[in-house]
C-alpha cells in the first residue's frame, strides 16, 4: 500500500494515467491495478478535482466522425479580449479558448456541428464585433497526436501491462463512427461528466439501463466518442503552455508531424491549412525549458522551416467546460 500524502505525488500521477487509459474505469478496478484500496482512489480523485482542476468528460471525436475542426486566431483590442473569449467559451461548439500574445489575441478550437454554425461564427457574429481587428481561421486537416491520446501517457507512470488491464475490452463489429440524433441526451450528460453512471444516463435518455450501456459501448468502441481527462498542467510541474505555428516543407509535412507526436513536450499536433501547415501545443516547466525545446528538439527537426510561438496568458475554456477565474 502506498502512503497517503497531502501534496501531489506519484500515486496521483498514476491515477491520472489510469483515467487516461479508461476514464470510466471504476475506483475498485483502478485500485487493484495501482495496489491501493478503492477508498484511497476515491479520496485522491476528489482531491484532484478540487485542487488540480481534474475533469473527466465525454468528447465527440470530430476527426473520426469526419467533421470539420478550425483553429481560430482572433486579434482584438486588449480591453475586449477577455469579453470575447468568454463569449466564445459559452458556445457549445468551442474548446481550448484562451488568451495569447500578451492578451491581444483570442485562440480557440471550434468544432461546428453544422455548416450553419460555422457560417454563423465566422461570417456573422465575429466580423460584426467592433473590437475584433482580424480573424484568421486554420482548418485542421489531420491529427498526429491528441484526442484519445492524452499527454499524461507520455509521462510513463504506468507499465504497458497496467495500461492493458485498464483499457476497455475491444468490441467486435462496433461499426463505423456515427452519432445518431437520439444519442444527443446521452452525450449532453457525458460532456458534463464522463463518469456519469448508467442509471444517471438512463434517467437522462429515457432508455433502459441495458440499452444505454450497449449504446455507450458502441459509441466508445467505434471511436465516435472518447472519454478525455483534463487537469491543470501546473499540477505536474508544467505551468507554461504555448501554441506553435510551424511551417514545414510540403514533402516533410507528414514526417515532421509524426516526429512531433513522439516529443515529450507536445500535447497536441495537427496538420492545418494556412501559412503554418502544422499547429501544435507544447507544455514546459518554465520559459527556459520552452526555449530549450524550441532551440533543441524542434529546431533540429529536419524539414522545419519556420516556427511562431504564442504562449498562453490565460486559459478560459478547456474541453467542454469553462475554467473558473484564477
Amino acid at each position: 500500500m502506498q502512503k497517503e500524502s497531502h501534496t501531489f505525488d506519484q500515486l496521483d500521477l498514476q491515477l491520472l494515467s489510469a483515467l487516461g487509459a479508461d476514464g470510466r474505469a471504476s475506483f475498485s478496478r483502478i485500485g487493484a491495478v495501482l495496489g491501493v484500496s478503492d477508498q484511497t482512489v476515491a479520496r485522491r480523485y476528489r482531491k484532484l478535482c478540487a485542487e488540480g482542476g481534474l475533469r473527466v468528460v465525454g468528447m465527440r471525436d470530430a476527426y473520426r466522425l469526419g467533421q470539420d475542426q478550425w483553429m481560430l486566431r482572433v486579434r482584438c483590442a486588449p480591453d475586449a479580449a477577455l469579453t470575447i473569449a468568454d463569449a466564445l467559451a459559452k458556445r457549445p461548439d468551442t474548446s481550448w479558448v484562451g488568451l495569447v500574445s500578451g492578451g491581444t489575441e483570442v485562440l480557440c478550437l471550434t468544432r461546428p456541428r453544422s455548416p450553419g454554425d460555422h457560417d454563423d461564427l465566422l461570417l456573422g457574429k465575429l466580423p460584426r464585433t467592433p473590437s475584433v481587428v482580424e480573424i484568421r481561421a486554420h482548418q485542421l486537416l489531420h491529427r498526429f497526436y491528441g484526442g484519445v491520446n492524452g499527454w499524461v501517457e507520455k509521462l510513463g507512470a504506468l507499465t504497458d501491462d497496467q495500461i492493458a488491464v485498464l483499457r476497455p475490452e475491444p468490441v467486435p463489429g462496433a461499426g463505423p463512427a456515427r452519432i445518431d440524433p437520439e444519442d444527443e441526451p446521452l452525450l449532453t450528460v457525458l460532456e458534463r461528466d464522463g463518469r456519469a453512471t448508467h442509471p444517471e444516463l438512463q434517467r437522462a435518455t429515457g432508455r433502459s439501463e441495458s440499452a444505454v450501456k450497449r449504446r455507450l459501448t458502441t459509441l466508445l468502441a467505434s471511436g465516435a466518442v472518447y472519454i478525455d481527462t483534463e487537469f491543470n498542467p501546473e499540477l505536474l510541474g508544467h505551468p507554461v503552455a504555448a501554441v506553435l505555428w510551424i511551417t514545414a516543407a510540403p514533402a516533410a509535412l507528414h514526417s515532421v508531424g509524426e516526429a512531433l507526436a513522439t516529443h515529450y513536450r507536445i500535447a497536441h499536433v495537427s496538420a492545418a491549412a494556412g501559412p503554418s501547415n502544422i499547429v501544435a501545443t507544447a507544455l514546459a516547466r518554465n520559459t527556459a525549458d520552452l526555449y530549450a525545446y524550441l532551440s533543441g528538439p524542434l529546431g533540429h527537426l529536419e524539414g522545419v522551416q519556420h516556427v511562431e510561438t504564442t504562449p498562453f496568458l490565460r486559459r478560459v475554456k478547456q474541453l467542454t467546460y469553462q475554467r473558473p477565474p484564477r
